[in-house]
């Protein structure tokens, strides 16, 4: 993992606010702060409405670690709280809905957030933050409370907390927006889309140099607490020259000392005929037409499209593109992959890490029915998020999995090179590539696995698979990989990938032409020097009609606690359910077992289950339902 160091001339912190929860007016001072190193690194986790204390420890256990160079969260300040809504108790869209500037809110206190920031520092993890700048809540909310407790008058436009008045939003023909009912309705008229109401949310006059000045001062309050950088919410809706103008009034980051990173949410269509160059000199767009487009490819099984992704997929150019997979909104709407799409999901975050385009963003929310798209995230009876608990079936958690850090630290060693050589497709659902002489990687989206000879562009000797656990002192984690000749001969996995690269070599063992396997999720090791651990699964488990037992944990080949798969156990000799899956050796593996009937799931009780693989090349679990 390459670190790179900046030093912190100073740092600005807020110490006064004249408005309780507001920014109207911050005193500033500097204080100096210690040297801080950060991971150089592009690539971001999106930690979609994690609480606060859940991401301290995800930069500390986990991304610090693996190499990843920014954490974005979700909304910080204060948003209104809903005890109901069309979507139920607390919805998710609440933090969009703000009601102040202070960073109180139903993810965390002040304290809390400033604290996640300092571990996120530490661990060598940027932090970048959700701007909710265009708007404050609907102006025909029934509930007129925030979470720290903050009042506002929704129908009459008054924020005391901020402060903001009727003055500050923009109405019905006031002259800016001219639509009858204050509402987007025209999303070809530029005046319409950027100074009318989205969804009836009380759209900020940014024209005014007093709004301006407000939210110029909550975003540097931010940057007080060590904020790295921004995703702008909403960004098509802000008038170009108004979000430049705010740009302007922004200081330095505290931990590098440069102006803070910008992130646009500019979805395409409806921006009134306005070029996606239009916004890029304010900042980098979200990748929606990446996204989808990959979604296309991978949903179809068709790989071999994928040589020149950014000609039938460009949202910006490469440098100002924050690459995705899916984020909030779209994984709500279907509109890209989701956790849900399993193994395409999964090989498509593989590809995004692999190929040169863009800046990565994986994102990792909560887990959520498609059928009521507007619910909680885990939380309290008052709405106050929960700890993220990998192991309950309710979070996301695939920025932790092995073969996701992996391809993390796979980005980072080949990111020197940004181009794609030797692109090669053995059918139209498996490819392979190698980024110059740095790395090669597979993937198989077929639903057999794939044997074949490819050029990888790397020097003779053995490597170590990155997906399935990369090196480990001077052997591999990962199963070995064996390049002679430039070429390795490699047998993928259905629905899987492997990552090769020059700084996850093994010491040991010479290049042979033998083809190298990475087992499938069934195989079975047998021979003494086997790669991996075959565990075989007896648990005994009493079911209802209609309902399957299957074994989820935080290993890859265990679904990473995605709820949509993991080993199905057969029934054979109910009621022990019995079943096998290939995990490496000397890994500590947490795991649960869950009965599924359709899309109704039941865990077991009590904490996860733990054992550590060891090196023989079989195990088997004898348990009973807790």
């Amino acid at each position: 993992m390459k670190r790179s160091l900046r030093v912190v001339m100073a740092r600005v912190s807020a110490v006064s606010l004249l408005a309780a929860g507001g920014v109207a007016a911050v005193v500033l001072t500097s204080q100096a702060d210690a040297a801080v190193s950060l991971n150089d690194s592009d690539v971001t986790a999106n930690l979609w409405e994690w609480n606060w204390p859940s991401i301290a420890k995800a930069c500390t256990d986990d991304l610090g670690p693996a190499g990843y160079g920014a954490v974005q969260v979700a909304p910080p300040q204060e948003s209104i709280t809903l005890p109901t809504s069309v979507d139920g108790v607390h919805p998710w869209w609440e933090v969009y809905q703000p009601v102040s500037y202070a960073i109180s809110s139903r993810l965390g206190t002040r304290a809390q957030f400033a604290s996640m920031v300092t571990a996120c520092h530490t661990a060598g993890v940027r932090v970048y933050a959700d701007a909710v700048i265009n708007h404050t809540a609907g102006h025909g909310n029934s509930y007129s409370t925030g979470y720290a407790g903050s009042k506002f008058t929704p129908g009459s436009f008054d924020y005391p907390a901020v402060p903001y008045t009727t003055a500050d939003f923009h109405h019905a023909g006031d002259g800016s927006c001219n639509d009858e009912d204050g509402q987007i309705d025209d999303w070809n008229n530029v005046a319409e889309v950027q100074n009318c109401e989205l969804s009836s949310l009380s759209d900020l006059k940014t024209g005014s140099s007093g709004v301006r000045d407000k939210i110029a001062g909550y975003l540097n309050d931010l940057i007080s607490l060590g904020v790295d950088g921004f995703r702008v919410d909403a960004a098509k809706h802000i008038a170009q020259a108004d979000f430049a103008q705010i740009k302007s009034q922004l200081r330095t980051t505290t931990a590098e000392g440069k102006a803070p990173y910008v992130e646009q949410e500019v979805m395409p269509g409806g921006t009134g005929g306005l070029a996606n160059s239009t916004f890029t000199p304010n900042g980098d767009l979200i990748g929606f037409s990446y996204a989808r487009g990959l979604a296309t490819q991978f949903r179809a099984g068709t790989l071999s499209n994928l040589s020149g992704i950014p000609s039938w997929s460009l949202d910006a150019s490469s440098a100002q593109t924050g690459a995705m997979i899916t984020n909030h909104d779209t994984e709500r709407d279907g509109s890209t992959l989701r956790y849900q799409d399993g193994s395409a999901y999964t090989l498509a975050n593989y590809f995004m890490l692999a190929y040169p385009y863009g800046k990565p963003f994986l994102y990792d929310g909560f887990t959520f029915s498609t059928s009521s798209t507007g619910q909680s995230p885990p939380a309290d009876a008052n709405g106050f998020v929960s700890a993220t608990d990998c192991g309950n079936g309710k979070w996301q958690c695939s920025t932790r999995s092995t073969g996701v850090k992996g391809m993390v630290a796979w980005h980072n060693a080949v990111r020197s090179v940004t181009t794609v050589s030797d692109f090669t497709a053995t059918s139209g659902s498996v490819v392979g590539f190698h980024r110059g002489s740095l790395g090669w990687i597979g993937l198989n989206a077929s639903g057999s696995a794939s044997t074949a000879s490819y050029p990888t562009g790397l020097a003779n000797g053995t490597y170590c698979d990155r997906i399935t656990g990369g090196a480990t002192g001077s052997g591999c984690a990962g199963t070995p990989v064996t390049v002679s000749g430039g070429k390795a001969t490699v047998t993928i996995p259905a629905g899987g990938a492997v990552a090769i690269d020059t700084d996850a070599k093994s010491a040991g063992g010479s290049a042979t032409t033998a083809p190298t396997t990475v087992p499938t999720a069934t195989a079975t090791a047998t021979a003494s020097s086997c790669a991996m651990v075959s565990v075989s699964f007896a648990a005994s488990v009493t079911t209802e009609w209609g309902q399957n037992v299957f074994v989820l944990g935080n290993q890859d080949a265990l679904n990473n606690w995605g709820t949509s798969g993991g080993v199905a156990l057969s029934s054979g000799t109910y009621p022990v359910w019995t079943g096998a899956v290939s995990l490496p050796k000397n890994t500590t593996v947490e795991y649960k077992y869950v009965k599924k009937d359709g899309a109704t799931l039941t865990w077991e009780s009590g904490g996860n289950r733990t054992f550590n693989t060891g090196t023989a090349c079989t195990r088997t679990l004898t348990d009973t339902w807790k």
